[in-house]
C-alpha cells in the first residue's frame, strides 16, 4: 500500500508518500488548487503510486483541501500538523506552524491535540509578509535572514502588512543598510509569532514547522522573545503532508 498526505497551503502545495514508495515534494499552489492537486496527480503517477487505484490511500489537508477531489479522508490543518509534528518531536511537544497566510500554536499531550490557536486575520505574522518584504528589497528569502543576520534591527511598529511595507519603502527612501532593515523586518515577524505563542502555555520540545522551519536563524530569534528553546526542523515545511500520509496509513488499518 502507497499512504500519500497532500497539504495544498495557501502559497506552496506540500506532498508526503510513504508505503511501497518513500517521496516528498513541494510545489507552488498558484491561483487554482484544482489545477494544482491535478499536477500532484500527475506527479506522483511518473514517480509510480496511482492515486486512483485500490492500493493507494489519499488525506488531503490543508487552506485547499476539498480541491482534492481523489482524496479518500479531507482531514483538518490541526489534526494533520499535530499528527506530522509528533513524528518529529514526541507525543508530548509544542508546534509553532508558520504558513503563508496564517500561524498555528498546537499543544500535543501524550499524543493527543490538547489546545490550538490560530491567527489567520492578519498576515503581518507570516510567511507571505517576509515574501513581500524580500521582494521590496530585492532578495530570496534565504538572503534575507542571512542579510538580517549581519544587520541591525530597525523598528518597525506597524501590526498591518500595507502600513509595514510602506515604512520598509521609507527606509529604503533614506538609504538605511538593506541588512538592518531585513533585521527589523524578521524581528518584527518573530515578535508577532512570539506573541501568540505565548497566549498558550508552550511546553516539552518546542518545533517550528511551515516553510520557515529550517532556518536557524529565525528560531533564534523567535527564542529569544519567547524565553525558550525553538527548535528548527529539516523537513518542518512537510509537517501537515507527513501528518496526513500517516493518518492515511492509520485510517486504513
Amino acid at each position: 500500500m502507497d499512504y500519500v498526505g497532500i497539504d495544498i497551503g495557501s502559497t506552496a502545495s506540500k506532498v508526503a508518500a510513504r508505503g511501497k514508495k518513500e517521496i516528498e515534494f513541494v510545489l507552488p499552489t498558484g491561483w487554482s488548487s484544482k489545477e494544482t492537486t491535478q499536477t500532484i496527480r500527475e506527479k506522483l503517477l511518473e514517480n509510480g503510486i496511482d492515486v486512483l487505484s485500490d492500493d493507494t490511500k489519499v488525506v488531503a489537508t490543508g487552506y485547499g483541501r476539498v480541491a482534492v477531489d481523489f482524496a479518500d479522508y479531507v482531514i483538518t490543518e490541526i489534526t494533520c500538523h499535530a499528527r506530522g509534528g509528533r513524528e518529529m518531536a514526541g507525543d508530548n511537544c509544542s508546534i509553532i506552524d508558520v504558513g503563508g497566510q496564517d500561524t498555528k500554536v498546537i499543544l500535543v499531550e501524550n499524543g493527543m491535540v490538547q489546545d490550538f490557536l490560530m491567527n489567520d486575520k492578519c498576515s503581518a505574522g507570516t510567511g507571505k509578509f517576509l515574501e513581500i518584504m524580500a521582494n521590496r528589497l530585492g532578495v530570496a528569502l534565504n538572503e534575507l535572514f542571512d542579510m538580517a543576520d549581519a544587520g541591525t534591527v530597525l523598528p518597525i511598529s506597524s501590526l498591518c502588512t500595507v502600513f509595514a511595507e510602506s515604512e520598509v519603502i521609507n527606509y529604503i527612501g533614506e538609504g538605511r543598510k538593506r541588512e538592518d532593515i531585513a533585521a527589523g523586518v524578521v524581528d518584527s515577524v518573530a515578535a508577532k509569532v512570539a506573541q501568540l505563542s505565548q497566549r498558550k502555555n508552550l511546553s516539552g520540545r518546542i518545533i517550528l514547522t511551515g516553510g520557515l522551519s529550517h532556518s536557524r536563524y529565525f528560531t533564534k530569534i523567535l527564542s529569544e522573545k519567547i524565553g525558550q528553546k525553538v527548535e528548527p526542523t529539516e523537513r518542518g515545511r512537510y509537517a501537515g503532508a507527513l501528518g496526513a500520509s500517516l493518518l492515511a496509513e492509520e485510517k486504513s488499518r
